[in-house]
This record gives C-alpha cells, structure tokens and sequence, in this order.
C-alpha cells in the first residue's frame, strides 16, 4: 500500500529530469524513507538505481538531438569518481538522523537554485524568443546561475560527433587548449557532484549544469543533456560502491524506476507547454515544504 503511495512521487522526480534536465531526484530519499518506509541508508542506495535508470532513459532524447557531448560527459564523471566513493564510505558512518537533516539542508539549497533560476528565465525569455530557426527544446533547468549572460543561453542543437564533443570541454577561445582554470573547476565540481551522489543518493544537478555552463561554456540544451549523462555514470559508481554493504530492495525499486521514467518522458512534453520559471516555482516550493518534513522528522529522532 505505501508503495502504491509512493509511485505518484516517482513520477515527479521523472518529471522534474524530463522537464527542468535535473532536481527531481532530491524528493526520491524522502520518498522512499517516509512513504515507502525504508531506513535512510537503504533509501540513498535505492535511490541511485531510480536516478540512474531515469537519468539515463531522459538523456536518450537529447541524445538523439545532438545535446549530449559523451567525452566531455564521461571527463566530467571521471573526475567524481574519488568523491563519490568517499560518499559512500562516510554514508556508512553516519547516523542516519543526521544523514536525513543534512539532506533537508541540501533540498532548500536546491530550492533557493531554483527560485533564481526561475527569475533568470523570466530575464532572459525575451532574448530566447526571437529564435525561430530553432527547434523547440526545454531549456529549463535547476542550475541557471543569474551570473549567467543572456549569450549563455543561445539555443544551439546542431549534432556534434565525438571530436567536437571533445573540443567542447573549454570555452571557445581556448579549444584545443584547456585552461588551468578550467581543469580546476572541472575537477572540483566533478569532485563535489560526485561526493553528493555517493553521500546523499542524488544526481546534483543542481550543481553539474552551472559547471557546464561557466567552465566549459555549454549552451543551456547541451549542458542539460550532459549532465543527465553525468548523473547516470555517477549513479552507477556510487551503486557499485554500496551494494557490497547495502542491498537495493528491487520490489521498491522496480516499480518506483518505471514510475520515474514514465515521468521523464511525461516531463519532456509538459516542458513544451509550460513555462519553465513556472515550473521552476512549483517545484522550489515542493522542495522547501519536503524539506521542512524531512528536518523535523529528523531532528525529532536525535
């Protein structure tokens, strides 16, 4: 019965990787602890395979659509592999109520991301509208940064072949010549996206794209695409990592993955028909009042 429960958040952590290309996976821990009814550790480790698997069949489209860049993805992904396995070891150690409070304060920064993204694309809807050319593609996220420059967002769909995808890892002015900067911020942020999954259960979204975006100079498409990617790989180390200590109670997982991929695909059409600061809202103000159960619930059990 509380898996029966359970399935309509699923769908709307689909919706939120199919719509905004990121944030729903926060609201799949809380999900599963105070629905489902899974201990917290259980949950994180459940909460990949739903992440993963949705993450994964969300970035098919923008595959096919030529959004996603594979090699600049995979670096990227590469370069969280140490934090997400240090993740997973200290999730181990940790008090399952501290666990959960820290994750309420991990979902209202995840809101705030959110609220300002809204903001931004209320900025920038008047630039993005004079693109006609352009097919039509969600270009909401949960990481548009308001230090972001109206260029930033320029829609560009254009297939790319793995050589380009490569060359596409640093900013135009310096293809073919990463900056030292850039390495840095890439690794650092891939280090931190990393530590979030292993520790939390979650795809970080929230951080990835801003990273795409102002490291390596991805237009807001191809950056939700990737990240998508990342996420998935991320997912996937993290899982590895875990199984050996935590097991995935595959009932609770299969049916809340076919949920969540049931809303991914939902997702990709309500992105077309609603407007992304809209949805941006809706969600933020989800996240805060799940985050306001989850630290009381928490704080509650120390």
């Amino acid at each position: 019965m509380n898996l029966l429960l359970a399935l309509p958040l699923g769908l709307v952590v689909g919706l939120a990787l199919g719509a905004l290309g990121g944030g729903g996976s926060i609201l799949a821990v809380p999900a599963l602890v105070y629905v489902v009814g899974l201990g917290p550790k259980e949950a994180v480790t459940t909460s990949l395979v739903v992440v993963g698997v949705a993450a994964l069949g969300g970035m098919i489209g923008h595959w096919r659509a030529g959004r996603v860049r594979v090699i600049a993805g995979l670096w990227f992904s590469l370069a969280g592999v140490a934090g997400s396995l240090l993740g997973s070891r200290l999730n181990r150690a940790v008090n399952p109520d501290v666990l959960l409070a820290a994750f309420a304060g991990v979902m209202v920064i995840a809101a705030w991301r959110m609220w300002m993204t809204a903001r931004t694309q209320n900025r920038i809807a008047p630039a993005l509208s004079g693109s006609t050319n352009s097919p039509s593609v969600p270009i909401a996220t949960t990481s548009l940064p308001t230090s972001v420059s109206k260029r930033s967002v320029h829609l560009h769909t254009t297939p790319v072949d793995d050589h380009s995808a490569a060359t596409a890892a640093v900013p135009a002015e310096h293809k073919g010549r990463p900056r030292l900067s850039t390495v840095v911020k890439v690794v650092a942020a891939g280090t931190v996206v990393g530590f979030m999954t292993g520790f939390f259960g979650v795809g970080g979204g929230f951080i990835i794209v801003p990273a795409l975006v102002l490291a390596l100079g991805f237009d807001m498409p191809t950056a939700v695409g990737t990240s998508l990617l990342i996420i998935a790989v991320n997912c996937a180390v993290a899982l590895t990592s875990r199984l050996a200590t935590t097991g995935v109670d595959w009932h609770v997982a299969l049916p809340f993955t076919v949920a969540a991929l049931a809303g991914a695909v939902a997702g990709n059409h309500l992105a077309s028909r609603t407007r992304a600061s809209t949805l941006l809202r809706w969600f933020a103000v989800l996240l805060v009042a799940v985050a306001a159960y989850t630290l009381a619930r928490s704080v509650a059990s120390l």
